[in-house]
């Protein structure tokens, strides 16, 4: 974050020294146990005390144009709101094209108007894939956030099965929906391979849009058997 910043950081009772680390650093820290995604993201939005707030996750940094970006900010008066691209990696390489390619997030907003909503990747009720939303204008900030999610294959499998099951919890299944996923998945599939050049990024990129694309079939296919 820019040198100066107010930080807090809600702590789901971690194992390691990322609270020592975070208060030996300035920020302020409040540890809870895990409540999920949607309810610990409003909870700590409720103890900031600043006008402005930027959300950053804690497999995401900022990339030095984008820090400076937001140091430098002086926010134009009817703009609510500012969108920041985002790159994902995988397996050690970014994906610039497909599924994962192109991506921008709300995440600098003014406190006081924005309000988080759930935005399940396969429908649903389930509180995950959740997003900012305010009333007014958003503008883009230059710069990049890097994600940095999945270093290993296996951390991939292992948030699929984990994000599917929570999903299937707050889905409805029937034969009907799996079938509307599966035809819906060969459709998003091949336009993100081809049309959006998921290829480019060889077959790491080819792999995440595919799995994305499988991924609502998952979805319905496990709500199905629940």
């Amino acid at each position: 974050m820019p040198r100066g910043a107010d930080v807090l950081l809600i702590d789901a009772e971690s194992q390691d020294a990322t609270v020592t680390l975070a208060r030996e650093a300035g920020a302020r820290v409040v540890v809870r146990p895990w409540a999920g995604f949607v309810a610990t993201r409003r909870f700590a939005l409720e103890l900031v005390t600043t006008a402005w707030t930027f959300m950053l996750d804690a497999d995401e940094t900022l990339d030095r144009e984008l820090a400076e970006a937001i140091a430098a900010l002086a926010p134009a008066a009817p703009v609510d709101a500012y969108r920041v691209a985002r790159m994902t990696y995988f397996c050690g390489r970014p994906i610039r094209h497909g599924a994962w390619g192109r991506e921008s997030l709300l995440r600098l907003f003014r406190s006081e108007r924005a309000t988080l909503v759930a935005q399940p990747s396969a429908g649903g009720e389930a509180e995950l894939h959740e997003r900012w939303v305010v009333p007014g204008d958003v503008a883009m900030l230059p710069g990049m956030l890097l994600h940095d999610s999945y270093p290993t294959m296996r951390s991939y499998r292992e948030k699929f099965s984990r994000y599917t099951t929570i999903e299937a919890r707050g889905a409805k299944g029937s034969a009907a929906r799996v079938l509307r996923a599966v035809v819906l998945a060969v459709a998003r599939g091949a336009w993100h391979v081809v049309g959006r050049a998921a290829w480019r990024d060889g077959w790491r990129g080819i792999f995440v849009t595919l799995a994305s694309a499988a991924y609502p079939v998952v979805v319905a296919w496990k709500a199905m058997r629940a």
